[in-house]
């Protein structure tokens, strides 16, 4: 799954000459909390809502509504925006995405073609949209959660005693367990209401059932 099938496309964009009160108005009236800088075709900067609240006078301030937005009419989004961008290129995958925005402490990153044109903004907000869909989290599936040991032919066992019970696999998830080494967590979602036999067929095998829950 690309970034590029799940940004949204076409942002809005300023330029680094845009006053700050223009952008503060274009992000209240479209509902954004970040607008990318460009500049002749190309990505230079970042102006998040942050950025605005930092320069804006504090709310305590004796200035007059008028006099603040003078103020900010003063200030141009050069002046406040962040530089050093992070951004993707519109080939990442979501996985790519996600764990940038993870190791950066980022809610959103702007995603730029080959010419380094601004083409794409993909959110935290885009990124749990993924994964509920991924997961199938909204179609009401099944979900079975397993301690397995690593070892290779599980995901080919699992699959087969599924599949002789006569169901689907919709999606499949494994993660290590930190606690214990060795194991994973397997998570099964299938598109049924009773899984006993499914399950029982599971524990004869050997395997460790620990959950069973209907999500969606």
């Amino acid at each position: 799954m690309f970034v590029a099938n799940r940004m949204t496309k076409n942002p809005i964009t300023v330029e680094p000459t845009t006053p700050v009160n223009e952008a503060a108005k274009l992000m209240k009236r479209r509902n954004i909390r970040r607008l990318p800088v460009v500049e002749k075709g190309s990505l230079v900067g970042i102006i998040s809502d942050r950025d605005i609240m930092r320069v804006a006078p504090s709310p305590a301030t004796t200035l007059s509504k008028f006099e603040i937005m003078s103020l900010l009419d003063k200030i141009t989004v050069a002046e406040i925006m962040a530089k050093d961008v992070v951004s993707l290129p519109d080939t990442a995958t979501i996985e790519e995405a996600a764990l940038v925005m993870y190791n950066e402490k980022l809610s959103g990153l702007p995603v730029v073609s080959s010419m380094g044109a601004v083409v794409g903004i993909i959110t935290e907000t885009d990124v749990f949209k993924t994964f509920v869909d991924v997961m199938g989290l909204a179609d009401g599936k099944t979900r079975i959660t397993l301690d397995v040991v690593d070892k290779i032919g599980v995901v080919k066992e699992l699959a087969g005693i599924i599949a002789d019970a006569g169901f689907n696999i919709d999606s499949m998830v494994t993660c290590k367990q930190a606690s214990l080494a060795g194991h994973f967590e397997i998570v099964i979602r299938v598109d049924a209401d009773n899984v006993e036999e499914i399950t029982a067929k599971i524990e004869e095998k050997g395997y460790n059932v620990v959950h069973v829950a209907k999500i969606g």
